[in-house]
């Protein structure tokens, strides 16, 4: 019996043992995770957001995908899943330019994006003034909105449901910590365990999330991932009540949104760079330096706004293109990659998860097309680039 070992446990690693227990019941899955209450995985301090807004369109394809599993968890999951509903609140996301080059790009990628089953409006500065007067657009030129299929849902319920339905299909979910993939010749021999000495394996997948890189290392292999640390702020603004507001990702690089009669924000930090795998210590002076001026300029209501509370988590950053790398390494025939999706794995774990049981089982993609995300690309040096990282 094939032997798949699966090294990481959140939303990714889910999603691949859910794919491949449904496909394939005669093999032995593990998924290997080390910390079962996921206290620091990316899958659990993200933003938990969906959206069809990409600038390349096997991205769109994905999210597609997601929207309709999302969606439809229950009948995806049940009854072994036991999340009966992912909660998504359709508000959409709102793309803000600020330049008549940028909104020449919007209506560009937008007729992409309907091309491929989206809504996507684009609209000028009276539009998007008439639909959300409380906004201020005096140096904004266009947006771009998603009226349907995009935005936010439970990304623990995600994880859950996908996890409870792999183990009641046979799924086995260890908890060790993967410390080294042992190499021999042309395949991954073994994964070597912090507490179970050596495993053998037939297959292996990384969904290590940040630490993907840091763990080809160990068999002699790069893989451009590295953790980024993103700090995401929890606003009270008693001004600006807008519960069906859209998540907005303006100009300035902040993003906000509603939550429960408050707000998310963050925005890039102005040094960008990795940071070590166990900081996950806030940014806090991020607040006053740009997302609080930011959120000020950009909306009525958050002059007296205030940050109750703010959290860090880690983008899986790929540093050649900002996009996933999935599938079969040319070189390591029996490793497989779920990596470096930069900020958009949780939406993506839906179809990625399919499409690396697909490889796996049947050889190759079957249902959608993901070689654009092959591993090959990173090898050649050859980015291909996803512009809309949020």
């Amino acid at each position: 019996m094939t032997e798949v070992l699966i090294v990481g446990g959140a939303v990714m690693g889910a999603s691949v043992a859910f794919w491949l227990t449904r496909m394939d019941p005669g093999l032995r899955v593990t998924v290997i995770e080390p910390d079962p209450s996921y206290a620091t995985s990316s899958t659990a301090l993200s933003a938990a957001a969906i959206r069809s807004q990409f600038t390349t369109p096997v991205n769109v394809a994905i999210s597609r995908f997601g929207v309709e599993f999302i969606r439809d968890f229950a009948a995806w999951t049940a009854p072994a899943g036991g999340v009966p509903d992912l909660g998504f609140r359709e508000n959409g996301y709102l793309f803000l330019t600020a330049t008549e080059a940028g909104a020449r790009q919007l209506d560009t990628l937008a007729a992409m994006q309907r091309s491929l089953g989206a809504a996507t409006q684009v609209l000028d500065r009276a539009g998007l003034a008439a639909r959300w007067p409380w906004m201020a657009l005096d140096d904004v030129v266009a947006g771009s909105f998603g009226p349907r299929d995009e935005g936010f849902f439970d990304n623990m319920g995600l994880l859950a449901g996908l996890r409870n339905a792999s183990r009641a299909a046979g799924a086995v979910w260890l908890r060790d910590r993967v410390t080294a993939l042992e190499r021999e010749g042309g395949r991954v021999a073994a994964v070597l365990l912090e507490q179970g000495g050596r495993r053998a394996a037939d297959v292996v997948v990384n969904c290590a999330g940040p630490r993907a890189g840091a763990l080809m290392r160990t068999m002699g292999l790069d893989l451009p991932v590295e953790p980024r640390k993103r700090t995401i702020f929890v606003v009270d603004a008693p001004g600006a009540r807008h519960p069906d507001a859209p998540l907005v990702v303006d100009p300035s690089g902040l993003w906000f949104r509603p939550e429960h009669g408050q707000w998310l924000a963050a925005a890039v930090p102005a040094c960008d760079g990795p940071c070590a795998p166990d900081d996950f210590d806030p940014d806090h002076a991020l607040w006053e330096d740009h997302v609080w001026p930011a959120l000020y300029n950009r909306a009525e209501g958050f002059g007296a706004a205030r940050a109750v509370r703010g959290w860090a988590g880690h983008y899986a950053f790929n540093t050649l293109d900002q996009n996933a790398i999935l599938g079969r390494h040319p070189l390591v025939p029996n490793l497989y990659h779920a990596n470096g999706f930069s900020g958009h794995g949780l939406q993506q774990a839906p179809a990625v998860g399919r499409g690396i049981a697909e490889q796996i089982v049947h050889g190759d993609w079957v249902t959608l097309d993901l070689s654009p995300l092959g591993v090959q690309r990173v090898l050649d040096g050859r980015p291909f680039a996803e512009a809309a990282i949020v």
